[in-house]
């Protein structure tokens, strides 16, 4: 039985476009264990951009530990897990692009979409936050 892990991914934009950053946790859902912690600044971009940055990266940190492993992806963009989901239509190009990004990096792999309310994202909204305010990435 392949290996399930959770993502928490937020993306932040202080302005619309403004400065942004994303935050992505790893997470063992058996022992609730954090195992990567990822922050990305961005410069100057949009809100949706920071989220799907954040979607993006936090996939990669987990296929990197487990190639194999089921992932659970929570968001609290409702726009991002719609339009992963294959629910809502993606109409602005740069969105089209970073989901096709995301999308190759899923592809084979076992994943389910949910949105959550902000207040049960706050690892990956500190870890957004920290990154903007750091102006710098970390692992």
């Amino acid at each position: 039985m392949a290996r399930r892990l959770i993502i928490e991914a937020d993306g932040g934009s202080r302005g619309n476009p403004g400065l942004a950053g994303s935050g992505s946790i790893v997470i063992d859902p058996v022992t609730g264990e954090v195992l990567a912690e990822v922050g990305r600044y961005l410069g100057v971009v949009s809100n949706n951009v920071a989220e799907y940055t954040a979607l993006i990266e936090g996939v990669r940190r987990a296929l990197a530990i487990d190639p194999d492993a089921e992932l659970h992806i929570r968001m609290d963009s409702k726009l991002v897990v719609e339009q992963m989901s294959g629910r809502w239509k993606i109409k602005h190009p740069d969105m089209a692009e970073l989901a096709a990004v995301a999308r190759q990096l899923l592809t084979g792999t076992p994943v389910r979409f949910e949105w959550i309310p902000r207040l049960q994202n706050s690892r990956a909204d500190a870890a957004a936050n920290r990154a903007m305010d750091r102006r710098a990435d970390f692992d």
